[in-house]
C-alpha cells in the first residue's frame, strides 16, 4: 500500500478521499490556491501546500507543480478527484514517468476512452449499440448540411475532447448548423484545448443512465449496477439515484452487459461509469466513458456497500480486484442531491457569498459530502458545487420520504443554493412517479415570482411581527393578566420558519 498520496483537487471531492485515505492509515497531501487557504480538505489533510493563484490554469491545472510537489514531499501516488486533469491523459502518463501511481485509469485507457470519436469507432467494433452519427473532420462546409440530413433532425453539436456538458449544442433544422458547430467549437477549445466537434442523432426526451465499472490492471471487470441521472440543467446533473425507476430487470441485465463489454474494449483498469441514453421505446444507446471517479458515486456506495474511493487505491496499488461480480448485491435505493452555490429562480445562475449558518441534517441512511462550513466563502473561480446530500431508504418511495425530511433539516444560508429546488422536486408527483427525462426541467420548474411561495409570504410577514415584537421586550404579563410569550420563543419561532 502507498505510504502517502497527494491529492490533486479540492473542495468536496478532496475531503471525501482524504476521510477513506485516513480510514486506511495512509497519510494525505493537500494542494491549495490561494483562495483556499481556508479550506476544509486543508484543514483535514496531514500536510498542505499552496500551489498558486486562484485562477486553476495557475493552480489546480499545473500538472508538472504537482508531479513536482508529489516528489518532494515523499508521496508515491496521486488521486485528481474529478474535474481539473482528472481525465488528463498526458498527466497520468507525466505522473507514470515520474514514478507516481496515478489513481485512476491507465493513461493509454484514458486516451482510448476520453476521445469520444475513437470510443464510437472502438464500441462499434466492440458491438455496442451507438447512436447514428459523424465526424466533421474532412467534410466540406458545403457537403455537411447533406450528410447531416440523412441522419435525420434534431441532431447534437459535441465536443469530441471533452465532457461536462460543454460544448454541446442542439440542432433543430438546417438553419441552425452552422453557427451551432461554430459555437461548440469556440468552447471545445476554450475549456478543453481541441475545437473537433462531431454530430450525433439526437434521442428525443431520452434518459441518461450510467453504469459504474470497476476494473483492475488483470483484465478484470465488473459492474455495481446503474444510476439515473435525467435531471440536469444545462447538460449537467444535478440529481442521480439507483435503481433507474425506468429500468425493467431485462433493460438492466443488458445495460449492464454492455457496459462491462466496453470497459473491456478499452482496456479499463480503475473506477469510471460507461454513460447510455435510453429511448422511450426502451432502447439504449452508448454515449461515452467517463474515466474517472464520478460526483454522484455515493449514490453506488450507498446502494452496494462498497468504498469505491479505497477500491480505487487498492487497484491502483496493483491488486487484482478481491470480489466477483456474483458477490456486489444492490440492496434498496439511493439518492444523491448536488447543493450547489446556484440561483435556481434565476436559470440556475452560479452565486458566491460566504454561509453565514449552516445545520447539517442526519438520521438513519443520511450522509452529507461537503467542502463548506460555517463562515466558509464560496471563490468564484471553480465549480458552484459544495456539498452532496445523499439518503438511502428500503425502496424509492421510502428514499424519497427520507430526502423531503432530511431537505427540511438543512438550513444553508448566506447566498442562492440549490435546496429550494430540490424541495420543490421531492413533492413533485412527476418525479416520484419516476416519469421524467433530460428535459425535465425545462417542462415542469417555474421558478418562484418575486416575493416567493404563498408559504414564504405568510412566514415573512410573521416573522416581520416577531421581530418586533422580541425587539420590544414583549415578556410576562399583558395588561389584562395573561401570560405573553417570552422574547425567546418569538425568536425560536422565528428561526424556524426561516428553515422554510
Amino acid at each position: 500500500m502507498f505510504k502517502k498520496i497527494l491529492i490533486a483537487n479540492r473542495g468536496e471531492i478532496a475531503v471525501r478521499v482524504i476521510r477513506t485515505c485516513a480510514e486506511m492509515g495512509v497519510p494525505t497531501v493537500a494542494v491549495f490556491s490561494d483562495a483556499d487557504r481556508g479550506a476544509l480538505h486543508v484543514q483535514y489533510a496531514d500536510e498542505a501546500y499552496n500551489i498558486g493563484p486562484p485562477p486553476a490554469a495557475e493552480s489546480y491545472l499545473v500538472g508538472d507543480r504537482l508531479i513536482g510537489l508529489a516528489k518532494k514531499v515523499g508521496a508515491e501516488a496521486v488521486h485528481p478527484g474529478y474535474g481539473f486533469l482528472a481525465e488528463n491523459a498526458d498527466f497520468a502518463q507525466a505522473c507514470a514517468d515520474a514514478g507516481l501511481a496515478f489513481i485512476g485509469p491507465s493513461a493509454g485507457a484514458m486516451r482510448l476512452s476520453g476521445d469520444k470519436l475513437q470510443a464510437r469507432a472502438t464500441m462499434v467494433k466492440a458491438g455496442v449499440p451507438v447512436i447514428p452519427g459523424l465526424d466533421t473532420a474532412g467534410i466540406t462546409d458545403d457537403e455537411l448540411p447533406g450528410r447531416v440530413k440523412k441522419i435525420g433532425y434534431p441532431v447534437m453539436v459535441k465536443a469530441a475532447g471533452g465532457g461536462g456538458g460543454k460544448g454541446i449544442r442542439t440542432v433543430r433544422g438546417p438553419d441552425e448548423l452552422e453557427a451551432s458547430i461554430r459555437q461548440a467549437r469556440a468552447e471545445a477549445a476554450s475549456s478543453f484545448g481541441d475545437d473537433r466537434v462531431y454530430i450525433e442523432k439526437m434521442v428525443v426526451d431520452p434518459r441518461h443512465i450510467e453504469v459504474q465499472i470497476l476494473g483492475d490492471a488483470h483484465g478484470n471487470v465488473v459492474h455495481l449496477f446503474e444510476r439515473e441521472c435525467s435531471i440536469q440543467r444545462r447538460h449537467q446533473k444535478l440529481v442521480e439515484e439507483s435503481p433507474s425507476p425506468a429500468l425493467t430487470d431485462e433493460q438492466r441485465i443488458a445495460m449492464t452487459a454492455a457496459a462491462v463489454k466496453a470497459a473491456r474494449a478499452v482496456g479499463y483498469d480503475n473506477a469510471g461509469t460507461i454513460e447510455f441514453l435510453r429511448s422511450s421505446d426502451g432502447s439504449f444507446y452508448f454515449l461515452e466513458v467517463n474515466a474517472r471517479l464520478q460526483v454522484e458515486h455515493p449514490v453506488t456506495e450507498m446502494l452496494v456497500g462498497r468504498d469505491l474511493v479505497r477500491a480505487q487505491i487498492r487497484v491502483a496499488a496493483g491488486e487484482e480486484l478481491w470480489f466477483t461480480q456474483d458477490e456486489v448485491q444492490s440492496r434498496g435505493s439511493a439518492v444523491e442531491c448536488r447543493i450547489c452555490a446556484e440561483d435556481p429562480d434565476s436559470n440556475f445562475y452560479p452565486a458566491t457569498g460566504t454561509v453565514t449558518r449552516m445545520r447539517a441534517p442526519g438520521g438513519p441512511g443520511v450522509r452529507l459530502d461537503a467542502g463548506c462550513f460555517q463562515g466558509y466563502s464560496v471563490p468564484v473561480y471553480y465549480d458552484p458545487l459544495i456539498a452532496k446530500l445523499i439518503v438511502w431508504g428500503e425502496d424509492r418511495p421510502a428514499a424519497l420520504d427520507r430526502l423531503a425530511r432530511v431537505l427540511d433539516e438543512f438550513v444553508l444560508e448566506g447566498f442562492p443554493t440549490t435546496l429550494p429546488f430540490f424541495r420543490w422536486l421531492v413533492k413533485n408527483e412527476s418525479f416520484r412517479s419516476g416519469d421524467y427525462d433530460t428535459g425535465f426541467i425545462a417542462r415542469h420548474y417555474r421558478p418562484e415570482p418575486p416575493g416567493g411561495s404563498e408559504l414564504e409570504r405568510a412566514a415573512s410577514v410573521l416573522c416581520a411581527l416577531l421581530e418586533h415584537d422580541a425587539v420590544s421586550g414583549v415578556t410576562g404579563e399583558t395588561g389584562d393578566g395573561k401570560q405573553e410569550a417570552s422574547a425567546w420563543k418569538y425568536l425560536w419561532l422565528k428561526n424556524r420558519l426561516g428553515s422554510y
